[in-house]
């Protein structure tokens, strides 16, 4: 059975070393020293790998069950879950005025990471719950917070996001779902979603649903559409729980991965609901929770790469195979490690250098999101906002490809359900699809996020790069690490000019590069983020560091990707100046 070791050095080295989060002015950033960050991260770290990685092949092979329109969780799960509560984990970076920590995104996001790799269906329960309280926590009324928000801190009641109809997914306009409004101020809530993550089970007494409808005689389309409170037990006035709600589960979607966590069919039939938010503004309050989910969803790719990886690496130390080429090893044994031959290494080397710097860009962005919520930093909030699709997009596909590049250092036996490995590659597909699959993260990168506010908050990306360049360009050693970024950003340059200047006269000529541009840009993030880690380690090690073993690893690791990896933003850069003409020459009745 595969097992998992929460990275906590990793993570305080990033937090501390890179980040320098104690030193920032961000509000709460002040308290967040070595000492506390440590015993926040030890203590998630054991609950991630005693509590939750032993009940992730239990919830994969096991899955849920739904019997008489109840959905029953794995064995184990119910347990775990209230551990999860009495620790105050859902509530960690949630406000103390509703039973939270306060603690800032930042660790919020840390912690994530061990949970969701250690077991992402399980986790998924919290997470959904942590994005609807923060959707009410915006939007909502103060009656609505006071209902609902300290109940979903504590995680006593949980919540879902439902948008997608059978017939629609992306297309929200075309949704069916009506809210007929009532005296009394609420509506009923009639029609179908689908693909709803923990939309029913066994682990809390309340489900607060938020549900996209469209209340008759609206605007068309999207600008129709408003969000709901719809909650499985209706509550009543005094904050008790009252009289089940119209709505229930239709049935659990079979699927490829994540089978622990309940993916369900939900009919509301004639609900009661509450208006959150502005009427027809439903779209602007579901996004809070759907660029929150898709931050959480890169964490996933990154949580997945990183367990399958651990795997990977004991494996390739442990298992016998073959000579190396260049003389025994393992003398005492029938062949070497596999770990000796250069493809596998080549391999792993992938495999470190995309976990390792995806946690850097990932809690790098956790301090953006800080920064716009804690100190009203609104270039912070643009910037977080146009790197929001290149996190969930790339880091979950390159999180899917790492798992199975793990997969495959195990040879036939990755393909064997025994060791694991399978499950990894399964839980961290469905990342790259649901929460805005990736083709549609790319189109909103260049069709939105490029322009947004005149193009200020990419200009913002590239003085940072530029300005980081230019203040290690004299710094001894960093040469190594400061070209090739500088090569990066200027072909992230080159591909943002070609959309400008081909964008209004053939828009599919941009719309053709986007899902380059969306990869070209992830390198570029990491790129920078292995330049900024090679210079913290230098620092480190000229400070007389007592580890120097570790940050010697790091530059290592650094000149990798410099070398290995980011030299593929030439090869986006030359699909995207091929335009639209390769992509859409051949007809449809061709294909």
């Amino acid at each position: 059975m595969p097992s998992y070791t929460a990275p906590s050095k990793d993570m305080q080295y990033v937090l501390h070393d890179v980040l320098n989060i104690a030193a920032s002015d961000i509000p709460g950033y002040s308290d967040l020293d070595r000492d506390f960050t440590a015993a926040i991260l030890d203590e998630a770290g054991k609950i991630a790998a005693e509590v939750l990685s032993p009940l992730n092949p239990v919830g994969d092979t096991v899955g849920c069950k739904m019997e008489n329109g109840v959905v029953y969780t794995p064995p184990g799960f119910k347990d775990a879950f209230a551990q999860m509560k009495v620790g105050g984990w859902p509530g960690i970076d949630m406000p103390e005025e509703f039973g939270g920590q306060g603690l800032p995104y930042v660790m919020g996001t840390a912690v994530g990471e061990y949970f969701s790799a250690a077991n992402q269906a399980f986790t998924m329960y919290q997470g959904l719950t942590h994005g609807a309280a923060s959707t009410i926590l915006a939007h909502g009324t103060a009656d609505q917070k006071a209902t609902y928000l300290p109940k979903m801190v504590a995680c006593d009641w949980t919540g879902t996001m439902n948008l997608t109809e059978p017939h629609c997914g992306t297309d929200l306009g075309l949704m069916r779902t009506r809210a007929e409004p009532q005296a009394d101020g609420s509506y009923k809530v009639t029609g179908q979603k689908i693909f709803i993550s923990a939309g029913e089970h066994d682990m809390a007494e309340n489900i607060v649903h938020l549900v996209l409808a469209k209340i008759p005689g609206g605007p068309e389309g999207i600008k129709g559409v408003s969000l709901f409170i719809v909650p499985k037990v209706l509550v009543n006035d005094d904050g008790s729980l009252g009289a089940r709600n119209a709505v229930s589960c239709g049935k659990i979607e079979e699927k490829m991965g994540i089978h622990g966590n309940a993916t369900c069919v939900m009919n509301y039939d004639g609900a009661t609901g509450y208006l959150l938010g502005e009427a027809h503004k439903g779209m602007r309050a579901m996004f809070t929770m759907m660029n929150e989910a898709r931050l959480g969803v890169g964490m996933q790719g990154l949580a997945q790469a990183e367990i399958a990886f651990q795997n990977a690496l004991a494996y390739a130390k442990d298992r016998l195979q073959g000579r190396d080429v260049t003389g025994v090893k393992n003398p005492d044994g029938p062949a070497d490690p596999l770990i000796v031959h250069p493809d596998i290494r080549r391999n792993l080397m992938e495999q470190k250098s995309f976990a390792e710097g995806a946690r850097a860009f990932l809690l790098w962005g956790a301090t953006l999101i800080d920064a716009a919520h804690r100190k009203g930093d609104g270039a912070a909030d643009g910037l977080v906002s146009l790197m929001t699709p290149v996190i969930k997009g790339f880091l979950t596909d390159k999180g899917f490809e790492m798992t199975v590049q793990a997969q495959q250092i195990y040879g036939g036996h990755g393909y064997i359900e025994e060791w694991g490995m399978s499950q990894f590659a399964r839980d961290a597909r469905i990342a790259m699809i649901y929460e805005g699959a990736n083709g549609v993260q790319a189109l909103d990168l260049v069709g939105r996020k490029l322009a947004q506010d005149g193009g200020k908050h990419v200009m913002a990306f590239f003085d940072l790069v530029k300005g980081f360049c230019n203040d290690n360009a004299e710094t001894a050693g960093m040469g190594e690490f400061v070209e090739p970024l500088k090569r990066a950003s200027k072909d992230l340059q080159t591909a943002a000019m070609y959309f400008m200047a081909e964008g209004m006269k053939n828009p599919n000529a941009a719309l053709a590069g986007s899902y380059d541009f969306m990869h070209l840009f992830g390198h570029v993030c990491l790129g920078l983020m292995w330049a900024k880690m090679a210079r913290a380690s230098q620092a480190a090690l000229a400070a007389g560091t007592d580890d120097p073993v570790f940050h010697q690893t790091k530059l290592v690791t650094a000149r990798f990707y410099m070398t290995r990896q980011l030299p593929m933003t030439a090869t986006h850069l030359a699909r995207i100046q091929a335009g639209a003409e390769p992509v859409m020459a051949l007809e449809a009745a061709n294909f």
